[in-house]
């Protein structure tokens, strides 16, 4: 019976990051994107990066991070470093979100850096208040979303994603480069914007009140408590669950904007709080969210993975 549930919770893992990763077969039958407004300025299709490539301002950013399975069905998270380095979009530069953009001193994965820390990060790169950047990952574009939140966070707006990820420059038959990037140092001025993110003590206190709409953006499966991959299953209590891998078409775009309307719902205007289990997925969640017109959206950064380790939060599972 416990090898038949390690196998089935990777199986059902597996499935959902599956949905979120990038086949570049599928890849080649899809080469314009789907669903983007450019008017929003948050999206960019792999044809208008390749035409402002060379633009000054404009800085690129690979933010992949891999995911690695055990033979016990655990899974850890690896920089996408080495996949970089192997091939990347030409004058793209990689944003670590392992090693650079994690506070590094906490025993659990992606915890926040101060706004200072990540300012300097991010200039490191090459980003400063006059750049504009473009940011893209090979793993259903949740990663790059994590990077797209925490800029806003630090008051940067003129960031876009890559729609479709590494797989639409692949579709698109685009060239790779495995030259590293090579940009001067920026400053980066931090407008600190502490309402985008939650922490467990608004989440605690979100619990019931009708006003606050809580957002789990793991997969159905273990929102039911069908799966495990934290300290409890379930969710928090009250959650709606949107998974971050419903955004994404099967070949790994954004979909239609009616299509992510329809799977969101409460009033723009109230106050919203997505989560996952280190909040990435949720930021994808936030992401689209803000695209569709929704003006008071927060990331619960430490999600599950700090949520769970507490007894005295409560977890809910679906029942039959």
């Amino acid at each position: 019976m416990k090898l038949f549930l390690i196998t089935a919770r990777r199986l059902i893992l597996t499935t959902a990051l599956t949905l979120l990763s990038f086949n570049t077969t599928l890849y080649a039958q899809t080469t314009e994107s789907i669903g983007v407004d450019p008017n929003l300025g948050t999206l960019v299709t792999a044809e208008w990066l390749k035409l402002h490539l060379d633009d000054p301002d404009l800085v690129v950013l690979d933010c992949t991070v891999k995911v690695e399975f055990a033979e016990d069905g655990s899974f850890r998270s690896v920089s996408g470093r080495p996949g970089y380095e192997a091939g990347h979009i030409p004058s793209a530069g990689f944003a670590d979100l392992i090693v650079d953009l994690s506070d590094t001193r906490s025993s659990l994965q992606f915890v926040m850096p101060t706004a200072e820390q990540f300012s300097a990060a991010m200039g490191a790169l090459g980003v400063g208040d006059k750049s504009r950047v473009v940011l893209y990952d090979a793993n259903g574009s949740v990663w790059a979303a994590r990077v797209w939140w925490m800029l806003r966070w630090i008051g940067f707006d003129s960031a876009a994603l890559l729609d479709g990820g590494l797989g639409a420059w692949h579709a698109a038959r685009f060239s790779l480069s495995t030259e590293p990037a090579s940009r001067p140092a920026q400053q980066l001025t931090v407008n600190l914007r502490p309402e985008l993110i939650a922490d467990r003590n608004e989440v605690f206190t979100a619990i019931g009140n009708d006003k606050i709409q809580i957002v789990d953006a793991l997969p159905e499966s273990h929102f039911r408590g069908e799966m495990v991959l934290y300290e409890w299953p379930g969710h928090i209590p009250g959650a709606s669950n949107t998974p971050s891998s419903s955004l994404v078409n099967e070949s790994g775009y954004y979909r239609p904007a009616e299509e992510l309307a329809a799977l969101f719902a409460g009033a723009p205007v109230n106050r919203t709080i997505t989560y996952c289990g280190g909040g990435i997925a949720a930021s994808s969640n936030a992401f689209i969210m803000t695209r569709l017109g929704f003006t008071n959206v927060a990331v619960y950064m430490g999600s599950l993975q700090e949520w769970t380790a507490d007894i005295d939060n409560p977890m809910e599972v679906e029942t039959p």
